[in-house]
């Protein structure tokens, strides 16, 4: 069982490590690589045929070309976090508005948690060992005051 999360720089890595705390706090294996669809996309291409991940959480901002250009060379899961870039509108469309026949699954701008969450629910449905973590953290979360900011409903 592994999540691979990649991001498109460096300065993305603060986002990607807030997904890693939380499959951390799951149980849950990760890796995390700086790879550019761009700029890298023999590494891309390396990280996205990997045999031993199981689903990849993938954020990029700007053109965020990261995970469509991951979910076109897998056939397993890719979660897509649009990174807020000025007003994250050109990111956010990236990731909502792939062709036909290479799905990604979209979360909220810097939605790191969110990313990690649908993450080790896919893993679930392979792994039940995640379930009764996944529904601890639920009942915890009940417990938490609300957060606040957009999406907190």
């Amino acid at each position: 069982m592994k999540v691979t999360v990649l991001v498109g720089s460096r300065s993305d890595l603060e986002i990607a490590e807030k997904v890693r705390a939380r499959l951390t706090a799951l149980e849950i294996p990760s890796e995390v690589h700086v790879a550019s669809a761009h700029r890298t996309p023999e590494k891309v291409d390396r990280l996205a045929r990997d045999p031993a991940t199981d689903v990849f959480v993938a954020m990029a901002g700007l053109s965020a070309a990261l995970p469509g250009t991951v979910a076109a060379r897998t056939l397993k899961p890719v979660v897509g976090v649009p990174l807020h870039r000025g007003l994250g509108l050109d990111s956010l469309l990236s990731v909502v508005q792939m062709p036909p026949g290479i799905p990604v699954a979209a979360v909220g701008l810097d939605a790191a948690e969110n990313a990690a969450l649908l993450a080790a629910q896919i893993l679930a449905l392979r792994y039940p060992e995640v379930v009764p973590r996944l529904e601890k953290y639920r009942a915890q979360w009940r417990e938490e005051p609300a957060p606040t900011g957009t999406g907190s409903g």
